[in-house]
């Protein structure tokens, strides 16, 4: 029997990784399909006259097997994957990629959703309801229903060859950043370095058998040799590999394939009648179209470069001041920004660290959550894991009823992608009056115990451990009828409000002093770090900005023109950051042949949304401090119309009855001292 066609009997019924055998994933995707193949065959020859429970609801509730293995088999791929997982994938998504067509593209299926769509105004439905329909039907018509055969059969290939392209995209990024290494064998090489960075290296040596201190491409290991390093000669030398993922010429290259997605992405864009790819993916966002996005970045520009390019110069008079820096390059940039910062407010991360013990960290997440939304957290050994580092948690509100179970995954590994990422095992929905509770999880790569000391965390790392929470919170606190509107399941430009939110918390004393204490003497964190750590914010936001801008518009440059003409990629990137660009160019590197957010994950058009979030979470953030970090009836009102609602009513609606009003971009502008 294969496990994974049954519903589990586990405790929640959660996934029991340890049981799984790889090699059962490919035949359990096939027969999930059928199955739902037959769910949708039932809806189709249905006799009775369309209505919202026989078409619209009984639609949403199909394939739930499927969707089960898929989040249990791609999250595998992401945070634990090997190539036994990466050759199933290749065979495994061009048959999701055709179920879904055979879906988007039946046309009596559509007829069915269309009769009750064009019947809307006579029915009685709900809020949810009512987007539920609206989805349904846009899922259709914006995904070829209305088109001919032969454009039907265009777009089936056109979704083939990009799944498969994105997955090999991944592949290739992954693949780049475990086979580079700096084995190091001068200690004198390691000048500048804090010693747990030193510890780490050495450890990580010593597993992989060498001599020496071993760097890597992974976060943990080389942020704090561009930071601290003083050997420029090496910092260089790291940087250039990193930046020269998927951009080699050679079978980890992805230039052909970034220029191959862009191209599909805008022919299936012109065949669904849209003008580019970017006017297809917004019409669902906040922002709904290119020119509104456009126009965001550039207003937010004209505000940022002043600033950057103040910034940068003081920062290049000081690398000449210091060190006699003629040209400052990319390499130098964390080294020296770090050095300036320890100048001007008499601090740096390494005296933060100590505060910041990873348990201590999670523990006050868990404790500010706690004071908000009155959630309980307590971890667990009875759910089985994918990887021995992995931690579980039973989540509970005030009544002790279960609200979630919680996985968290904290360390780099060699089948596990660079970055932080939430996602879900399984959603949260509401079936036969059962309100099914989800399975989230958050996968950080941090900095690892060693034999001396415990995994202590950079401020940065523990605003990214917040962020990755607050997603969590909105998918455990989801509490929708829905699972397709459920959680996480809203506009792309608004997913990032919860988690963005959740890191203002860092900044404030009354939550620092919840979790910030030294994990050797269980100090509080003093005060005056806490004063140097809220007057360091705005330090380099200039900078800061300009960097996420210049993301979001390149993001803009792919998938808002007509890419058919684009034959060089790098060519094409040094024009689309020409404008925010301070570092002199580095033509070994690029960075769109390893910018898996918008070429391999979700965020193709979408880049903007870090800032347009921003916008958001100022705004709101605002709201907290005029009544309390911890008020009651504002953390209720955030819970009640943004975590809780999902994707069930239009995002600018749910904020506005949050707020009572309409975001502002000028608590943005003040927090981050860019307001003149």
């Amino acid at each position: 029997m294969n496990l994974l066609d049954t519903r589990f009997e586990t405790p929640y019924n959660t996934a029991p990784f340890s049981q799984l055998d790889v090699d059962a994933f490919l035949p359990a995707f096939k027969k999930a399909i059928e199955s739902a193949k037959a769910e949708i065959n039932l809806i189709v020859k249905n006799k009775a006259l369309p209505s919202f429970e026989n078409t619209i609801e009984a639609l949403e509730y199909t394939g739930e097997q499927l969707d089960r293995i898929s989040s249990i088999f791609f999250n595998l791929n992401a945070a634990e994957t090997n190539a036994s997982i990466q050759s199933i994938a290749q065979d495994v998504s061009p048959l999701l990629t055709e179920f879904a067509n055979d879906v988007a593209l039946n046309t009596v299926l559509f007829e069915r959703v269309k009769a009750v769509y064009n019947a809307k105004e006579s029915l009685t439905l709900t809020e949810e309801q009512k987007t539920l329909l609206d989805k349904k039907y846009k899922g259709f018509s914006r995904n070829g229903a209305n088109l001919d055969s032969d454009q039907k059969e265009k777009l089936r290939d056109i979704d083939k060859q990009q799944s498969k392209l994105q997955l090999t995209f991944g592949e290739n990024i992954l693949a780049e950043t475990n086979r580079y290494e700096l084995l190091i064998t001068e200690y004198s090489d390691l000048e500048g370095l804090p010693e747990g960075a030193i510890e780490a290296a050495k450890q990580l040596a010593e597993e992989k058998d060498k001599k020496g201190w071993l760097i890597t491409l992974d976060y943990p290991s080389y942020i704090p040799f561009m930071t601290y390093a003083k050997n420029r000669a090496l910092r260089q030398q790291l940087a250039l590999a990193f930046g020269q993922k998927g951009f080699q010429n050679d079978a980890l290259d992805n230039q052909e394939i970034v220029l191959k997605i862009t191209k599909l992405r805008y022919n299936r864009a012109q065949l669904l009648g849209y003008d580019t790819h970017a006017h297809f993916v917004l019409e669902e966002r906040m922002a709904k179209t290119p020119g509104n996005v456009q126009n965001f970045l550039e207003d937010l520009l004209s505000k940022a470069l002043p600033a950057a390019k103040k910034e940068f110069q003081v920062l290049e008079d000081f690398a000449k001041k210091l060190d006699g820096i003629d040209r400052l390059e990319k390499w130098d940039s964390a080294f020296y920004s770090e050095k300036l910062k320890q100048q001007l407010f008499n601090f740096d991360d390494e005296q933060l660290k100590p505060y910041f013990k990873l348990e201590n960290v999670i523990e006050g997440a868990f404790e500010v959550a706690q004071k908000l939304f009155r959630l309980q957290f307590t971890q667990i050994d009875n759910i089985d894991t994918y990887h021995k580092d992995v931690l579980t948690y039973k989540v509970e509100d005030s009544k002790q009823d279960l609200v979630a179970i919680f996985y968290a995954d904290f360390f780099p590994r060699a089948g596990k992608r660079n970055g932080a990422w939430m996602t879900s095992y399984k959603s949260q929905f509401v079936k036969n009056e059962i309100n099914e509770r989800p399975h989230v999880s958050i996968v950080c790569n941090f900095t690892k115990p060693t034999s001396t000391r415990p995994s202590l965390l950079t401020f940065n790392e523990v605003t990214t451990l917040f962020h990755e929470f607050g997603h969590a919170l909105h998918g455990m606190l989801a509490d929708t009828i829905y699972p397709s509107l459920s959680g996480t399941s809203v506009a792309w430009d608004f997913v990032e409000l919860p988690s963005q939110i959740m890191e203002n918390w860092c900044y404030e004393k009354e939550a620092l002093a919840l979790f910030a204490k030294h994990y050797e003497t269980d100090a509080a964190i003093p005060m005056d770090l806490i004063d140097k750590i809220r007057a360091a914010s705005t330090f380099q936001q200039g900078m800061q900005t300009l960097r996420q801008l210049s993301f979001g518009l390149l993001d803009m440059s792919w998938h808002g023109v007509d890419p058919s003409e684009i034959m060089d990629v790098k060519h094409h990137e040094s024009a689309a950051f020409k404008e925010t660009q301070l570092f002199p160019n580095v033509s070994k590197n690029c960075m769109s042949t390893a910018f898996a957010h918008i070429f391999q994950g979700g965020y193709s058009s979408g880049y903007y949304s870090y800032k347009w979030a921003e916008v958001l979470d100022a705004d709101a953030f605002e709201y907290f401090k005029e009544t309390g970090l911890f008020d009651p009836q504002v953390a209720d009102a955030f819970k009640t119309h943004v975590l809780s609602k999902g994707g069930t009513q239009d995002p600018l609606e749910l904020y506005v009855k949050f707020r009572g009003q309409k975001p502002k971009v000028e608590p943005l502008l003040r927090r981050s001292g860019l307001l003149n």
